[in-house]
């Protein structure tokens, strides 16, 4: 796998170069000082991956990231010194393509290198997602899988719970936040979010969506009562889920699963937990939460899919709708409205309460 690396300061672009030299698969393809020099290098010379620095001297990574996705696409990680000085530009480089953030690891006094055990996590996560997008475009597609129709009206299927679910992943930061901030402020349902991050940047994430949203949100650390019109995002490296009397939380199982949390994970236990709603998938690599969105289809939840033409990456949401998860399939921009109108259709059917959350 051949590495670029995007840092202006000596030290840490030595320190990313033993990172990636220390394993035989990898390889340092190119390095740059700015954004400018990487664009200009990834039109020349596109690499596997690119560890992109976020604060530099003229263009910075996040322009950076922006012109390589639009120009040159390539997978990016941001690798950035520190998270909470640097966490709005770390999302805007996530909304614009880059698939996960890092903290850069420290080379000690001694030569050992604290941190690089997680960066070559991260990078070996890019190494499988590319895996799962070359199967998803060498695979034969499958027909698509009609969903069972919403209950009739007068059908109780539910717990009395009524919750919004959005999952997303490469380009998700700012597709979630449009959306969220898009739903009509007279749908007070709780709102729970799986996005794929790393656990150290998951509280930036929180305070970054809560100010793009102007809705309050909370980190899940223990299983809680949800409340209307609060945002609800795992705190840690576990799986959000819902439970059957309406409380939501986080659980370590599945312990092999690709993501965590993950978006199948969260949707299915919705789809068994006998609540009702309307659930989003949004853009992002690979496959996790398609399935899940077919669950909840056929459970009786309203579902949409982001379009491929608003989409960073359309893999999550593109399988999602070609296996027949999705009740529609809009523009970034239209999926907020849209989960409103989803509300009310299934409110002339009986199948969720028309206000409240519970």
């Amino acid at each position: 796998m051949r590495v670029a690396i995007v840092n202006d300061m000596a030290m840490a672009l030595e320190t990313l170069r033993r990172v990636v030299q220390s394993r035989a698969d990898l390889s340092v393809a190119w390095t740059a000082a700015d954004g400018a020099s990487a664009v200009e290098r990834c039109k020349r010379d596109t690499p596997d991956l690119i560890l992109m620095d976020m604060i530099m001297p003229g263009v910075d990574g996040v322009e950076a990231t922006r012109r390589i996705m639009r120009e040159c696409p390539c997978a990016i990680l941001v690798v950035t010194a520190t998270v909470d000085g640097n966490a709005g530009k770390v999302y805007e480089a996530l909304g614009s393509g880059a698939l996960d953030a890092v903290q850069t690891p420290v080379l000690g006094v001694s030569g050992n290198l604290r941190g690089a055990e997680e960066l070559l996590k991260k990078i070996e996560h890019v190494r499988l997602l590319h895996r799962l997008k070359a199967t998803a475009t060498t695979t034969t597609p499958r027909a698509a899988t009609p969903a069972v129709a919403l209950p009739p009206v007068g059908t109780a299927r539910a717990t009395g719970s009524s919750f919004i679910a959005i999952g997303a992943s490469t380009g998700g930061p700012q597709a979630v936040a449009e959306c969220i901030g898009s739903i009509p402020a007279s749908v007070d349902r709780p709102i729970l979010v799986v996005q794929h991050i790393g656990e150290e940047f998951v509280a930036g994430f929180a305070e970054w969506l809560a100010r793009g949203t102007r809705r309050p949100v909370k980190l899940v650390e223990a299983r809680v009562t949800p409340e209307p019109r609060v945002i609800y995002v795992a705190a840690k490296a576990k799986h959000l889920v819902a439970y059957s009397n309406g409380d939501i939380g986080l659980e370590d199982e599945p312990r092999d699963h690709l993501h965590k949390p993950s978006v199948d994970v969260l949707f299915d236990s919705l789809a068994t937990s006998g609540a009702n709603g309307v659930a989003a998938l949004l853009t992002g690599m690979g496959r996790d939460g398609a399935q899940g969105l077919l669950a909840l289809r056929n459970a009786g939840w309203w579902t949409i899919t982001q379009d491929e033409a608003t989409s960073v990456v359309w893999g999550m949401p593109g399988e999602a709708t070609r296996i027949g998860a999705a009740c529609e399939t809009l523009a970034i921009g239209a999926i907020g409205p849209a989960i409103a109108t989803g509300f009310a259709r299934q409110a002339v059917r009986g199948n969720v309460p028309r206000g409240g959350s519970r």
